[in-house]
């Protein structure tokens, strides 16, 4: 879908057609959930700080947003889907693959199908959807980004070689802000410089993800649509409204997470023995610390104990505390009572 929630407000509200919208929270530590196309030429775009919009674009709208009411209207959007597939893997509530190679209308061009959602979602919704069309599920995610706004973009498999070769390599999938410039200092800025290494130096550099981006230069995806959906993980986060420092605050506020948590985990029944605490800071870096034991974490005296040990003292800002539990207790433990830290980059999330 095209700038979803947004597009949503405006077409619920007539008073904000045409103009520079943002949905998101409106104050100090509020983040961009998505922008408008009139907001965009801005420079405003999702995962950017609210302050950071306003001052880019003051004339921009703030519309806190309605997560039910889009939700209602992605559960409209995909029976519009099921009418032509039940091979439907959601990516968000606005973004989805369809496996239309078997599909109910025995239509025999995917080109076909496209249009026809794109019509009906038009007709029946009054919004606009851009769709990509290719043999795998990269190049339909690419092509379907390709022509935003409203656009539809085919990627014929004759075709997909050359298209690739000259698609900067950060509009590969997986390649996020810190991996291109990493391949950028390689010499690698587009899908032909990627495709002159081979496998086994990029998984040297990249480890696993390596290897998928061999194959993805070769236009090789084999992934499948998966429509059944098992639960990894439950998970909260707490944006502060100050950045913090001291331990004492750290803790007060790590305590109410671990209660979100606590109920969280009731709600959904998840089961997990892996418990990973994330450190976001004041410069949108972020930290993971994991500790995996033997036993359920279910409630706060399981979860409290260990967030407390993976807590580090340091010196600089934090602005995010996040829990989440994984590693489902019916699978095996790939650890046992062990430590794994590493750092994560911060991606930023463009629409």
């Amino acid at each position: 879908m095209d700038a979803f929630f947004a597009s949503v407000e405006q077409r619920d509200h007539p008073e904000l057609r045409g103009l520079p919208v943002a949905i998101g929270y409106d104050g100090p530590r509020g983040v961009v959930a998505t922008a408008s196309y009139e907001a965009r030429p801005f420079g405003v775009h999702s995962a950017m700080s609210m302050a950071r919009a306003k001052r880019l674009c003051p004339q921009l709208v703030v519309v806190e947003g309605n997560h039910r009411r889009y939700k209602e209207v992605s559960q409209q959007i995909h029976e519009i889907f099921h009418s032509y597939t039940d091979l439907i893997e959601p990516l968000s509530l606005d973004e989805a693959f369809l496996d239309v190679t078997d599909n109910k209308m025995g239509i025999p061009l995917a080109v076909d199908i496209a249009r026809d959602i794109r019509q009906r979602i038009r007709s029946e919704l009054s919004l606009t959807a851009s769709a990509g069309v290719s043999y795998n599920k990269l190049l339909a995610k690419i092509a379907s980004d390709w022509r935003k706004p409203d656009g539809l973009t085919v990627i014929h498999p004759d075709r997909a070689l050359d298209f690739i070769a000259r698609l900067k390599i950060e509009k590969l999938w997986g390649v996020g802000p810190r991996t291109a410039e990493r391949m950028h200092r390689m010499g690698i800025i587009t899908g032909y410089d990627l495709r002159q290494q081979s496998r086994g130096h990029l998984m040297e550099v990249f480890g696993k993800a390596g290897g998928m981006y061999y194959d993805f230069a070769r236009g090789i995806d084999q992934r499948p649509v998966v429509t059944d959906y098992v639960r990894k993980s439950v998970g909260c986060e707490r944006t502060f409204a100050e950045d913090l420092t001291r331990r004492s605050a750290l803790l007060i506020e790590l305590y109410h997470t671990v209660l979100e948590l606590e109920r969280r985990i009731g709600k959904t029944g998840f089961v997990g023995t892996t418990l990973t605490l994330k450190t976001k800071f004041d410069d949108f870096t972020q930290q993971t610390r994991s500790l995996t034991v033997s036993r359920p974490l279910l409630t706060k005296a399981d979860i409290l104990p260990l967030a407390k040990q993976l807590l580090t003292v340091t010196s600089r800002p934090i602005r995010l505390l996040g829990l989440s539990v994984s590693n489902p207790a019916a699978e095996p433990l790939r650890h046992s009572a062990e430590w794994t830290e590493g750092w994560l980059e911060f991606e930023e999330d463009y629409e």
